[in-house]
């Protein structure tokens, strides 16, 4: 069911779930661990404040959907799944083990995930056809998209930019974890976005660009969202990659960089002081 929480509670969730994202990555020694920490605030504030999900009855006619476009930086969502209640620690310490269900993306097989993804520019024109079945069966459940900003560079995404504002989605909402680093180096060198907010006010959605390292902005963001305007919704969530370890704040080798056991140990110490400052 959905929760309404404090901001200084997500903020202390956020932490808890970031030490956790940490120690799958080192564990496994494998993910996309600088893109999976940018977006941390988002997922958190989503799950623990924002949709309509219950761990227990995941699969719930009216619950509202998610679709993790940015599927390689599935290790924040399975954080984020265990700190929701939908998948068990012993679950999330299977990860890059033999044959845990646990992949590399996310995949239906594992409770709360909606939709096979990963493949770069697939995840909003699913949630277009999600919000579009919701409108066609009347049902009132809100469709929720995060995509990375490198993913930016594919067609389909301004199909169903297209798509959305055409048939006036405002049960879709999309977001963008506009760190400005890709896999082999910035978005603006590979393939410029900006102006990106007035590209999409351009395709008709209703956009906010906020500093998504401010989870009190990302709150607010999703809170001022009016779902009855009969525009699709975009928020632009300006952010840093490796958000929270500083060993790994805005440095490209982190899209999938997996920490040494000095980096591992640095991480932690910087999270768990968070975490007991946020306790008190």
């Amino acid at each position: 069911m959905k929760e309404t929480v404090s901001a200084d509670a997500l903020r202390l969730q956020t932490e808890i779930v970031r030490k956790r994202l940490v120690e799958v990555v080192y564990k496994a020694k494998a993910g996309h661990i600088g893109g999976g920490l940018s977006s941390l605030n988002v997922l958190t504030t989503l799950y623990f404040h924002v949709m309509n999900v219950d761990p227990a009855h995941p699969k719930m006619e009216d619950r509202d959907r998610f679709v993790m476009s940015k599927g390689h930086c599935v290790e924040a969502l399975y954080s984020v799944l265990e700190a929701r209640g939908f998948i068990t620690p012993e679950l999330l310490d299977t990860y890059g083990d033999f044959a845990s269900v646990l992949a590399g993306h996310p995949t239906v097989e594992v409770p709360g995930i909606e939709v096979n993804s990963g493949a770069l520019g697939h995840g909003l024109p699913i949630g277009v056809g999600m919000a579009i079945a919701a409108k066609m069966d009347k049902k009132d459940y809100k469709t929720y998209v995060l995509m990375g900003d490198g993913e930016q560079g594919e067609g389909s995404i301004y199909e169903a930019a297209m798509a959305g504002n055409q048939y006036k989605l405002d049960n879709l909402v999309a977001i963008i974890d506009r760190n400005g680093l890709q896999i082999s180096d910035t978005t603006e060198h590979v393939m410029a976005l900006e102006p990106i907010a007035g590209r999409w006010t351009a395709f008709g959605w209703d956009v906010q660009d906020i500093d998504g390292d401010d989870i009190r902005e990302v709150i607010d963001a999703f809170d001022r969202i009016d779902y009855h305007n009969h525009k699709p919704h975009l928020i632009i969530s300006r952010t840093t990659k490796g958000k929270g370890v500083s060993l790994m704040e805005n440095i490209l080798k982190w899209h999938h960089g997996v920490p040494t056991q000095a980096e591992y140990e640095q991480a932690i110490r910087e999270i768990e002081q968070r975490i007991e400052s946020l306790k008190k």
